[in-house]
C-alpha cells in the first residue's frame, strides 16, 4: 500500500482522463502533483500542486519528479503526435526514486511505451477504448438544432466513462500487484451510435434527430475540421470495422476497483446541460 506521504505526479493532468486521475487521487487522500505548460490556467482542485513541464522537454520534468512514488504518463505530446522522449523520460524517473507508473495507451504501441515497458519501473498499461465524453462533439449541433449527423452509425463501441479510466489508473498506482499489466477498460455494455443518441434524448428530456452521413460526407467533414489524411484513414477503417477489442466488454473496471463500470445512461445524466439549450 502507498501512504500520506507518497507523491504522485499526473502527466496530461488536465486533459480528459487526466483530470479524473488527479480526482480520484485526491479521493483516496494522496497528495497530487500535476504537469502543465501552464499551471496559471490548469483550473485544478483545491489541494493539488500545479507543476510546470513539457514532456517533449524531458530537462523540464526533473523538478517536478523530485520526492515522486507514482508516476501516470501519457504518451503524446502538445502537438498530439507520439512522444520520442521516452528513455529519457524513464531514466529521469528511475534516477527520482519513482515506483510505480500507469501508461495511458492512446491506440497503439508508442517509443515512451516501448521504453516504460523495457524498464525496471512497476508499470501497468491502461489501455480505454473509446471515451463516453467523445458525445460531447455533438452537443453543439444538439443544443442548436436538436439534431446529431455522424457517419457509421450502427457501429457498435463498449464505450468507457472517463471517471473509470481515471479510477483504474488511480487504484494501480496506489494498490501493489498490478505491475506488468495490460488492462483494457470499457463500459459495462455495447452501444451503437443509434442508441447513444437515444440515451442521451432521454437524459436530456427532449427528442434528438440523427442525420446519417454516408462514408464521402463523413470523410469531407473530417478534412474541413482539419485532419490530416493518415487519421482519416484510420477513422474510416476503425469505424467501419471496429476491432473485437472495441466492441467488447472487459470485467477490467469492477476486477480492479471493485466497483462496477459506469454506464453512459449515467453519463448522460451527468452531462444532460451540455445539450441543452440555456
Amino acid at each position: 500500500m502507498t501512504t500520506t506521504s507518497d507523491i504522485f505526479l499526473v502527466t496530461g493532468a488536465t486533459g480528459t482522463v487526466g483530470r479524473q486521475v488527479v480526482r480520484e487521487l485526491l479521493e483516496r487522500g494522496q497528495a497530487v502533483r500535476a504537469l502543465t505548460r501552464d499551471p496559471a490556467k490548469a483550473s485544478l482542485p483545491e489541494g493539488v500542486e500545479a507543476v510546470r513541464g513539457d514532456l517533449t522537454d524531458p530537462a523540464s520534468l526533473a523538478p517536478a519528479l523530485d520526492g515522486v512514488t507514482g508516476l501516470h504518463l501519457i504518451t503524446f505530446g502538445g502537438d498530439h503526435g507520439p512522444l520520442e522522449t521516452g528513455p529519457e523520460i524513464v531514466e529521469l524517473a528511475r534516477g527520482a526514486g519513482v515506483r510505480r507508473v500507469t501508461v495511458l495507451n492512446g491506440g497503439g504501441p508508442t517509443p515512451l511505451e516501448d521504453a516504460v515497458r523495457a524498464s525496471d519501473l512497476e508499470w501497468t498499461v491502461v489501455a480505454p477504448v473509446e471515451f463516453m465524453a467523445n458525445a460531447l462533439d455533438w452537443a453543439g449541433s444538439v443544443r442548436a438544432e436538436d439534431t446529431v449527423r455522424a457517419a457509421f452509425v450502427d457501429r457498435h463501441s463498449a464505450m468507457v466513462h472517463e471517471a473509470d479510466i481515471g479510477a483504474v489508473a488511480a487504484t494501480v498506482l496506489t494498490i501493489p500487484g498490478h505491475a506488468g499489466a495490460e488492462y483494457v477498460v470499457t463500459g459495462p455494455q455495447v452501444l451503437t451510435v443509434r442508441e447513444q443518441v437515444a440515451v442521451l434524448a432521454a437524459a436530456r428530456g427532449r427528442a434528438i434527430r440523427l442525420v446519417e452521413l454516408d462514408e464521402a460526407e463523413a470523410v469531407a467533414r473530417w478534412r474541413a475540421e482539419g485532419h490530416d489524411e493518415e487519421t482519416i484513414a484510420w477513422f474510416v477503417e476503425t469505424f467501419t470495422n471496429t476491432p473485437p477489442v472495441g466492441r467488447t466488454v472487459a470485467d477490467t473496471v469492477e476486477r480492479v476497483t471493485g466497483r462496477p463500470a459506469r454506464t453512459f445512461a449515467r453519463w448522460a445524466a451527468e452531462h444532460a446541460s451540455a445539450f441543452t439549450a440555456p
